[in-house]
């Protein structure tokens, strides 16, 4: 049997990564490797398979780009995390960007740290190393926690705390995954934000979630927009006559006015008219925004 010595904690793995490593025990003896003690040794790219438990589905090719450019000039700064396999291979448990952009830059080797894992800890690892990294995107995590929670049985606040999470978030990310394919594939794009996916959630109907959507990505609605479009779906009697919702088209000199004012202002204005009659609303952010325009107005005096 071999056996694993412990190595010092390593902040750039994350907390919750590194809380794992000293749990992994040794497994039945595969390939002779030698054991590094913590210390990164070079390892042919080549020899290096995907981890099959990677929840990211998706890398952004400008920043593969930037990384090997990076690369190409000052090498692999964090060394990646792989286990050994049969047959002198390994596999990745993390660093996945650096090993693609390593190839990108033409490296034959890439520095690595080994560590002995079965697959049940490789794939905790694989998993809340990505969940530790800010750029999943919402559905990548909603499934990568999806997983932590039926291959480990493991609660919301369990998987909050494991990854350095709170609850909140972990039921919230969860909870996307009730929405329809189609919807999380627009999610998983860019197409719609995670504000837009979590607004879409109080209707339920699947078939009136991707009406919605599609209007969302029609009309560009705001988060704030798609929220009071969600909630006239589920309260129909409060939605505006048409009647109403003509009066409201703003006339373009009185648009005109309202843009000139935001600019000499600094701050958002909405102009009511009708008929010549109406109201000039000016919203502050802050205390000091309120404050000087108090100091406009009496300047004026």
């Amino acid at each position: 049997m071999a056996t694993i010595t412990e190595a010092p904690k390593r902040k750039a793995l994350g907390k919750g990564l590194e809380s794992l490593l000293p749990r992994v025990q040794a497994v039945a003896e595969t390939a002779a490797v030698p054991e590094t003690g913590g210390k990164p040794r070079e390892i042919p790219v080549g020899d290096i398979d995907r981890s099959p438990y990677q929840t990211r589905t998706r890398f952004d090719e400008a920043q593969l780009e930037e990384l090997a450019a990076s690369i190409t000039a000052t090498g692999v700064v964090q060394p990646i995390l792989v286990r050994p396999l049969a047959g002198g291979r390994f596999q990745l448990i993390a660093g996945e960007r650096r090993w693609l952009a390593s190839q990108r830059a033409g490296k034959t080797t890439v520095p690595a740290i080994v560590r002995h894992a079965s697959d049940e800890q490789a794939m905790e690892m694989t998993i809340v190393e990505n969940l530790q990294r800010t750029d999943l995107n919402p559905i990548e995590q909603a499934r990568a926690y999806e997983r932590l929670s039926r291959e480990f049985q493991l609660t919301q606040e369990q998987m909050a705390k494991r990854t350095g999470k709170d609850r909140a978030s972990v039921a919230n990310f969860l909870r996307l995954l009730r929405l329809p394919g189609e919807v999380q594939s627009q999610v998983e794009a860019g197409t719609l934000t995670f504000g837009h996916a979590r607004a879409l959630l109080p209707l339920e109907d699947p078939e009136a979630i991707l009406k919605a959507a599609q209007k969302i990505v029609a009309l560009s609605l705001s988060v704030r927009q798609t929220e009071s479009h969600v909630q006239n779906l589920l309260n129909p009697e409060n939605k505006p006559q048409k009647s109403e919702q003509k009066e409201k088209i703003q006339d373009p000199n009185v648009r005109e006015v309202q843009t000139q004012l935001q600019q000499a202002l600094g701050m958002k204005v909405h102009i009511e008219d009708r008929k010549g009659r109406g109201r000039i609303i000016i919203e502050y952010a802050r205390l000091e925004e309120f404050d000087r325009l108090l100091e406009m107005l009496r300047e004026k005096d």
